[in-house]
């Protein structure tokens, strides 16, 4: 049977703030070893045995971004597919719209292997064998949920409880699914053996999981199908993608697979392991990831202590000191710090949802956007100004464009532009500059190998970043 991994990037990691934000989540944040959760996420998918197809279900916003990412797995002979969701309607509706998608192209016997695209994994060994074990069961028709074997009381995660009287060939039959316990009852499961953390990651032959989906979530199935049929499909010689139709998909239930399937069937088996797994969800377990000094201080960046340990601190952009502190979470970014203590690193979520109940832009973004051919950073605004840096990939180029309340200044930094102004097109080399006026059609794009980097100078009444008709745009953005 054909092996197809499908990785799920929809969350935000809201615990994880101020790093993430909903339009740079989790997922795409740096480790200290440089590379990102979705990179080490497709790597460990590239590498077991027989993967021809790797397809990625996240956010239409989070596309080009996402293609970023796997840039670095290029000469990779698998096949990137996406499935493009205009917002996230949970776990039930990404899985369901990936099977019943890969059954029209792969048929009926297809297995799946769904990855979160935010989980650590360090023994890869360990997770190849356990695929294996949980693909055997598959072809038997068997849901299978991956069961990480508890090396500790955790409230933090959901349970899977066995039933040790009913094994599998490489697994056991599943008896229920608990919810986040608290640490008494943690510490009980802990001790029984009989209880694994559910890891969120599963197995399914496809035709096993749509029946079981049909008999038990009918409604699931029938408006993702639904969806399908309205939706914009993309295909090429390595690449495949679907863009879901928004009105049709905000019918699909908002509900997770274990609700919706996986704790009604009676067909659901684990398999448990010790694959090393870890759910970065908190400062605290990501800080861990780093090497802790003499006072077991977690430092990345340019960060000084006296008399300070059991701190976690994340300062990239300028010096952070501590003096005499100890428990303290310290996450310093462009446009916002946190400050938290560690026994309640569980809580900077609902920091996150007084800032989205306020539409702070905290939420949502950085002061550095990315974009589909780059990136731009917001160095300074204030009223009627504001100023950008706007970095361009070889190759790239913005929409063809006009901004009814601002004009803006264009001042090459490095590289080489081509810029559309008005009925005008100029090259532009380094410290030279252009004058765009608010009305007039424009456009920039770097015709060179190397990135250019400019600054936008930006002036008018009114400077959002919703003041914009695009005309024209290599990226299906035009209006």
């Amino acid at each position: 049977m054909q092996l197809i991994p499908v990785i799920l990037a929809g969350g935000i990691g809201s615990r994880l703030w101020p790093a993430s934000r909903a339009s740079h989540p989790k997922p795409f944040i740096p480790l200290p070893d440089g590379e990102t959760l979705i990179q080490k996420t497709f790597a460990r998918a590239c590498s077991l045995e027989g993967v021809e197809e790797i397809l990625t279900v996240t956010n239409q916003e989070l596309y080009f971004k996402t293609e970023d990412e796997y840039q670095k797995f290029k000469n990779k002979a698998c096949l990137q597919s996406f499935i493009l969701e205009p917002f996230g309607r949970n776990t039930a509706a990404a899985i369901t719209s990936a099977a019943l998608h890969l059954q029209t192209v792969h048929g009926s016997d297809t297995q799946l292997l769904v990855l979160a695209a935010d989980h650590l994994i360090k023994n890869q060994q360990a997770f190849t064998e356990a695929v294996t074990r949980a693909r055997n069961l598959a072809a038997e028709n068997w849901l299978v949920t991956f069961g990480i074997e508890p090396d500790s009381p955790e409230s933090g995660f959901g349970y899977i409880e066995a039933d040790r009287e009913k094994t599998l060939k490489g697994g056991m039959v599943v008896k229920k699914f608990v919810e986040k316990p608290d640490l008494q009852t943690a510490k009980l499961y802990f001790e029984s053996g009989n209880y694994f953390w559910n890891s969120g990651m599963f197995c399914f032959r496809i035709g096993s999981l749509i029946d079981e989906l049909a008999n038990h979530s009918p409604e699931i199935i029938n408006s993702v199908h639904s969806t399908l049929r309205n939706s914009r499909l993309c295909t090429s010689e390595n690449h495949r993608s679907i863009k879901l139709n928004a009105d049709i998909f905000a019918t699909v239930p908002d509900i997770s697979i274990d609700y919706a399937l996986m704790e009604k069937s009676s067909k659901v088996a684990t398999v448990p392991c010790n694959i090393d797994w870890c759910d970065v969800g908190s400062w605290t377990t990501m800080g861990k990831l780093s090497t802790s000094d003499s006072n077991n201080n977690f430092l990345e960046g340019e960060v000084i202590t006296h008399s300070a340990k059991n701190n976690i601190v994340q300062s990239h952009d300028r010096l952070t000191a501590l003096v005499g502190v100890e428990d303290l979470i310290i996450v310093d970014t462009p446009d916002a710090l946190l400050v938290a203590n560690k026994n309640k690193d569980q809580e900077v979520k609902h920091i996150v949802n007084q800032l989205k109940e306020n539409a702070h832009e905290a939420h949502f973004s950085h002061r550095k956007a990315h974009r589909p051919w780059g990136t731009y950073t917001v160095l300074e605004e204030g009223e009627r100004f504001k100023i950008k840096r706007i970095a361009v990939k070889p190759g790239a180029s913005l929409s063809l464009q006009m901004h009814h309340h601002r004009s803006e200044h264009w001042v090459v930094v490095s590289g080489m532009a081509r810029i559309v102004n008005g009925n005008h097109e100029i090259l532009l080399g380094t410290n030279e500059s252009t004058y765009i006026a608010a009305g007039n059609k424009h456009r920039l794009e770097n015709p060179g190998i190397i990135e250019l980097v400019l600054i936008e100078i930006q002036s008018g009444d009114y400077l959002g970043e919703d003041d914009i008709v695009r005309f024209e745009d290599n990226y299906g953005r035009s209006e």
